[in-house]
C-alpha cells in the first residue's frame, strides 16, 4: 500500500509517500496561496520523476522511475483552509439562533484579562453580524423546559432568518447540551425550509456544558463549513482523477477524516497541518527513545511549538484560533510570527521586530530573486552563511546573497541586522516553546527538542541554549516532516459528551453508561479501531478541569461506599470503610479497619491487615498496614 502525505503550507506543499517496499519518496514544491489544491496536485504529479517535477530534484531514497501516474492508495491532507479563513475573515455570512436573553454572549466573552495592564485592548471581533443574530423565545433550565418553543416562534424565527438571507445558519440554546429537545426541533425546521443553507447546532457540533465555548464552536463551524465543505469536495474529485483510492483529511487532535466528514466537522481542521507535524515529530522521538519532546515547527510564515509527554501528543479542548475560542479536540499547539519568510522592520522607537507580516510564498523572501525586498528571517540567515547559496532550495529556487544583503540595508548594516533579526526570532520562539511547558509546570531541561520545518535545525541549538536543554535530535528530512505525520498518522475520529457530576455521586456503572453512546458512535465512524478513553476533572473549587485517560473500569468502582462504626475484638469503637465485595477493580488497595459488603456474604477487615483485590476478584489479606 502506497500512502502519501501532502502538507499545504505557506510558502511550500510537502509531500512523503511511503511506498509499499519501505522506500520514501519526498517532493517539495512552492505552494499556491490563491488555491492549495494547485500545489498540492502538482506535488502528486511529480511523483515518479527523476527531477520531482520541480521538486526536490531527487527522492531519498532513491527509487527506480515507475509508472506514471504513480498508484496511491490513501492520500492523507493537512490543510489550512478552515486556519486561513478564520485568520484573514472570510468565511460564510451566517445568522446565529440563541436562546432570548443571550443574544450577546459572544460580545461578552470570557471576563479574564489576558494582557493585565491593557485598559484599551482590543478583541477580535465575533464571527457573526451583531445584527444577524436572532433570539428565541424558549428555554431550558438544568433539569428540562423551563419555556416551551412553540410552532409559533418556530415559524417566526423561519422567517426571520429568511429575511437575512444568510450562507451558513447556528444554532446554539441554553443547556441543549443535556437537554437538546428544541435546538433539534428547530433544526429540523430550518433544514426543511432552507435546505440549501449549511446549519451548525451545538448539540451535534460541541454537546459540552459552557455555553461561551459551546456557541462560540458552534458558529465556527457554520462560518468554516461552505468554504471547508467546497474545498474539500474539489481535493476528493481530483483525488478521484488522479487514481487515489483513499482520501483523508488530518484534524487538529491529530487524527484523519473522509472527505463527507471533514466537510461536516469542518471547525475541527482548524489547525490541520500543524497536527501533522507533532505526530511525525512523535514518530521520530519514538525512535530515538525520546518520549518526552519540545518540537518546534518552523515553515515559511510561522513557528508552531508543541508537547510529547511520555511518547503522547499533547491534547487539549480549549484552544483559540485567531482570537476565536474552538473547544473541540485538538493537539496543543501556541504559533508565532517567526518563519522563514517573516518580515523585519523596526518600530517607532528603533526596536527590531519580526513578524507578524510574512513575504510567504509570492512573492517570498528577497532572495529567492521573484521581486520580494523586505528583509526577511531566511535573508538574514543567508547572509550570517547559515545557507549555501550553491545549494538550491525546493522549487529550484537559487538564493541570491546580493539581494538579501539590499533587504536587509534598509535598516541598517546588512550583516549585524541579520544578527539581530535571528536572535529577535530565537527569543520570540523560545518564548512560545515556554508556553507549551514551563507556563504548564512542566522543566524542558530534562526534556528533548525536536525542530523541524524549512528553518527548525537552523535554531535549534540557540533554541535549546535558551531553555536549558541539553538534547536536540534533527529529523533526517526536517523539511517534510509534517508531510511524513500525515503520511503516518492513524484513523481516528474524537466524540465529547458531558456528564457533569461529583465523584462521590458516581454510582456503578455509571461512567460505563455515559462511555457507552460514545463508543457506539466512535465505532460505527472507525470499525474495529482502539477505543481510548479521556475524562475532564478538577477539584471541588476549581473554575477548569485536566483531561486525563479514563480507565476501562468505571472510577466509581474503586470508591468506598461510606464509613460504619465497628467494635474490634478487644471492645474498640473504631471507623471503617464500605467496600462492595466483589465489585472492586482489580489492584485496589484497602487497609482494616474495613467492612467487605456482599449480596450473599460479609467480610471483616481487622486493625493490623491489608487487602488487594486480585484480578479474579478474590481479596487477598495479609497482617500489616492497617491501624486503628
Amino acid at each position: 500500500m502506497t500512502r502519501v502525505g501532502v502538507d499545504v503550507g505557506g510558502t511550500f506543499t510537502d509531500l512523503v509517500a511511503l511506498r509499499p517496499d519501505g522506500g520514501i519518496e519526498i517532493r517539495k514544491v512552492a505552494s499556491t496561496p490563491a488555491d492549495p489544491s494547485i500545489g498540492l496536485f502538482r506535488a502528486i504529479d511529480a511523483l515518479g520523476t527523476r527531477d520531482g517535477g520541480g521538486g526536490t530534484g531527487h527522492s531519498f531514497p532513491p527509487v527506480p522511475r515507475p509508472p506514471s501516474p504513480v498508484p496511491i492508495d490513501v492520500l492523507v491532507h493537512g490543510t489550512t483552509v478552515a486556519t486561513n479563513a478564520l485568520l484573514e475573515r472570510r468565511g460564510a455570512r451566517l445568522v446565529l439562533v440563541t436562546t432570548a436573553g443571550f443574544e450577546d454572549l459572544l460580545w461578552l466573552r470570557r471576563q479574564d484579562r489576558a494582557a493585565l495592564y491593557d485598559l484599551a485592548r482590543d478583541y477580535p471581533a465575533p464571527l457573526v453580524a451583531r445584527s444577524h443574530v436572532i433570539g428565541v423565545e424558549e428555554r431550558m433550565g438544568p433539569d428540562g423546559v423551563i419555556q416551551a418553543l412553540s410552532d409559533g416562534e418556530m415559524a417566526r424565527v423561519t422567517a426571520a432568518v429568511r429575511a437575512l438571507a444568510p450562507e451558513a445558519i447556528a444554532i446554539a440554546f441554553l443547556f441543549a447540551f443535556r437537554h437538546f429537545e428544541h435546538e433539534r426541533k428547530l433544526t429540523a425546521a430550518l433544514r426543511a425550509a432552507l435546505p440549501d443553507i449549511p446549519i451548525a447546532a451545538s448539540h451535534e457540533v460541541l454537546p459540552v456544558f459552557r455555553e461561551y465555548e459551546r456557541t462560540s464552536t458552534t458558529v465556527a463551524e457554520a462560518y468554516l463549513r461552505p468554504k471547508v465543505g467546497a474545498y474539500v469536495a474539489k481535493t476528493a474529485a481530483l483525488s478521484e482523477k488522479h487514481g487515489v483510492k483513499s482520501l483523508r483529511i488530518m484534524t487538529s487532535g491529530g487524527g484523519t477524516l473522509g472527505p463527507e466528514q471533514a466537510a461536516r466537522r469542518a471547525a475541527s481542521l482548524a489547525l490541520s497541518g500543524p497536527a501533522g507535524g507533532v505526530v511525525g515529530a512523535r514518530l521520530v522521538g519514538a525512535t530515538v527513545d525520546a518520549r518526552d519532546l519540545l518540537t518546534l515547527d518552523m515553515g515559511g510564515t510561522s513557528a508552531d511549538a508543541s508537547l510529547v509527554s511520555g511518547g503522547v501528543a499533547l491534547t487539549e479542548g480549549a484552544a483559540a484560533i485567531a482570537g476565536v475560542p474552538l473547544a473541540l479536540p485538538a493537539i496543543l499547539i501556541e504559533t508565532v510570527s517567526a518563519g522563514g519568510g517573516s518580515i523585519a522592520s523596526l518600530d517607532e522607537g528603533g526596536a527590531l521586530r519580526v513578524g507578524p507580516r510574512s513575504a510567504g510564498a509570492e512573492p517570498g523572501p528577497a532572495c529567492y530573486g521573484r521581486g520580494g525586498s523586505e528583509p526577511t528571517v531566511t535573508d538574514a540567515c543567508l547572509v550570517l552563511g547559515w545557507l549555501d547559496p550553491e545549494y538550491p532550495l525546493a522549487d529550484s529556487v537559487r538564493l541570491d546573497r546580493a539581494a538579501a544583503e539590499r533587504a536587509l540595508a534598509t535598516l541598517g548594516d546588512a550583516t549585524t541586522m541579520a544578527a539581530g533579526i535571528v536572535q529577535v526570532a530565537t527569543a520570540v520562539m523560545s518564548r512560545a516553546l515556554k508556553r507549551v511547558s514551563v507556563a504548564r509546570g512542566i522543566d524542558p531541561r530534562g526534556m528533548t527538542l525536536l525542530p523541524f520545518g524549512g528553518a527548525g535545525a537552523l535554531f535549534g541549538c540557540a533554541l535549546a541554549d535558551a531553555l536549558g536543554m541539553s538534547r536536540v535530535v534533527v529529523p533526517p528530512h526536517p523539511g517534510v516532516l509534517s508531510a511524513l505525520g500525515l503520511a503516518a498518522a492513524p484513523e481516528r475520529v474524537d466524540v465529547v459528551a458531558s456528564l457533569h457530576r461529583a465523584l462521590h455521586e458516581l454510582k456503578n456503572g455509571d461512567l460505563a453508561t455515559a462511555f457507552q453512546p460514545l463508543d457506539d458512535a466512535a465505532s460505527a465512524a472507525l470499525p474495529n479501531a482502539e477505543l481510548t478513553r479521556f475524562i475532564d476533572c478538577r477539584f471541588a473549587g476549581q473554575g477548569y478541569e485536566v483531561t486525563v485517560p479514563a480507565p476501562r473500569d468505571d472510577p466509581a468502582r474503586g470508591a468506598a461506599k461510606g464509613r460504619r462504626m465497628i467494635v474490634t475484638r478487644d471492645g474498640k469503637r473504631v471507623h471503617g470503610d464500605v467496600w462492595p465485595l466483589g465489585d472492586m477493580p482489580a489492584g485496589l488497595e484497602l487497609k482494616g479497619p474495613a467492612v467487605l459488603a456482599g449480596s450473599d456474604a460479609t467480610g471483616l477487615i481487622e486493625p493490623g491487615w491489608r487487602g488487594v483485590v486480585h484480578e479474579s476478584g478474590a481479596v487477598i489479606l495479609e497482617r500489616g498496614g492497617g491501624g486503628a
